[in-house]
């Protein structure tokens, strides 16, 4: 189990806002619930809304990319640009801020530690 802090959670959006910060998004779109987090911070960054659905010419976020199973539902929108924390494949499309291999569980730092084995369950329930 791999418990990340908030001062990666700080580095993380100071990348991303490094690379966002000349582009003309409409917004900031977060996948719930770990996106939230990042989309809000790079909201106030950035100074741009945070948007309650993706849309076309918009910044997407989320906090990882395990399956890909959530990323996949925005590919197909233009002139986005989507960052992820955590990625769990080789980037291709999406931009990641770090890229870790293995089936390790992510720990964010908003998340309960002490309810990570639930969670790691619901969520490789969900997936199957």
């Amino acid at each position: 189990m791999n418990k990340l802090s908030w001062n990666e959670f700080e580095d993380c959006i100071y990348s991303i806002y490094t690379q966002c910060k000349n582009k003309h998004f409409e917004g900031v779109y977060g996948f719930p619930r770990g996106g939230l987090c990042i989309a809000v911070a790079l909201s106030h960054s950035l100074g741009l809304p945070l948007l309650g659905k993706p849309k076309n010419n918009c910044l997407i976020v989320d906090d990882i990319y395990d399956s890909g199973q959530t990323l996949e539902q925005i590919r197909h929108l233009k002139g986005t640009q989507t960052h992820v924390w955590i990625s769990k494949k080789i980037p291709t499309w999406w931009n990641s801020y770090k890229y870790i291999e293995g089936k390790e569980w992510i720990v964010f730092p908003w998340e309960n530690i002490n309810a990570a084995d639930i969670d790691s369950d619901l969520y490789y329930q969900s997936r199957a």
